[in-house]
């Protein structure tokens, strides 16, 4: 018994460094979660649950989801890589994944798609975050998310 008495001794001071590692290591943690705004001005009062029943952005460890004025479902981004710039992150991101364009009027070509131009940042794989406090970001020079966005309130 006196055998195994250390195990759960080391375990606890084991574990916490092992938390720490792997959260603390990544660069765009803070955005873990859902967003709203940045499509329209963010609203100034907002519950949690009219919050998460239509955020605009969806921040996770390994994809950005975002929701678009012309797309029914959200449109999701795999992060490629993060990187730590300062203020905030920036992402590349492998580019979203989705079905073929439909053809537009008439046979003329396909219908250009919300899913090839990224968030209207310049480079389609490129995304900029910029922190401006706790529980707001901006994206700055991407015209599709003009203005700033807030976490949803837990």
């Amino acid at each position: 018994m006196r055998r195994f008495l250390w195990l759960p001794i080391a375990l606890m001071l084991f574990l916490p460094g092992v938390a720490r590692a792997q959260g603390g290591d990544l660069p765009h943690a803070f955005l873990f979660g859902s967003w709203v705004g940045g499509l329209y001005p963010p609203p100034t009062t907002l519950t949690a649950k009219e919050c998460l029943a239509q955020p605009s952005i969806i921040f996770t460890r390994d994809a950005v989801l975002r929701a678009s004025v012309m797309d029914v479902t959200y449109i999701q981004s795999l992060v490629e890589t993060v990187r730590d710039v300062g203020k905030g992150v920036e992402f590349r991101l492998v580019p979203a994944a989705g079905p073929t364009p439909a053809p537009g009027p008439f046979g003329l070509g396909p219908q250009q798609s919300t899913m090839d131009h990224g968030f209207g940042c310049g480079a389609p794989g490129l995304l900029r975050v910029q922190k401006r406090g706790d529980n707001e970001i901006v994206f700055p020079q991407c015209t599709d998310y003009p203005y700033p966005l807030v976490r949803c309130p837990g």
